[in-house]
């Protein structure tokens, strides 16, 4: 009998390529404080059921401060908890508990998206065209006479324009 072909455990390849991440979006997904909206108290209680589903990693949602205009994706502060899931030692000790039991965690962090509130778009905002602050974003000038249209035909997917024309007529 002619053995299969053996079994290779792929040890040098980074622990993510055969991972089980488990996605948590705070905001619903678990409430400890019991006024229906999901924060890190109840993502904190619910962590040995995680580990128990076999995954490998949790994966958390936006959970910094944000209006949330954007699903919290419009960040207004990266080093900091949105005071409606708690705290950043809240933050801290879920990160410590999860890993204690085996979980690792992977924090969404989408450097692109900043509210209007990220102090570094409203250091944009009030810069003159051609500032370096600028640069951070997409900001350009308008076309046709006095800059009036949009810098491109860019569509928002809920639809409309994905350009605003600032006060200084930049775009």
């Amino acid at each position: 009998m002619t053995p299969g072909p053996p079994s290779v455990a792929r040890n040098d390849r980074p622990w993510w390529h055969n991972a089980v991440v488990y996605q948590i979006y705070p905001r619903s997904f678990a409430d400890g404080s019991g006024d229906g909206m999901g924060d890190i108290a109840g993502m904190r209680r619910r962590l040995p059921h995680v580990a128990a589903l076999g995954v490998d990693a949790v994966w958390i949602g936006p959970w910094y401060p944000s209006p949330f205009h954007d699903g919290g994706y419009d960040v207004v502060d990266y080093r900091d908890i949105a005071p409606l899931f708690g705290t950043l030692d809240d933050a801290k000790a879920f990160i410590a508990e999860a890993q204690s039991i085996g979980l690792r965690v992977l924090v969404d962090l989408v450097p692109n998206h900043t509210s209007w509130g990220h102090p570094w778009f409203q250091e944009a905002l009030a810069a003159p065209p051609g500032h370096p602050a600028r640069t951070r974003y997409v900001i350009r000038p308008g076309r046709g006479p006095g800059g009036d249209q949009p810098p491109s035909n860019w569509t928002a997917k809920f639809g409309g324009s994905t350009w605003t024309r600032l006060t200084d007529g930049e775009w």
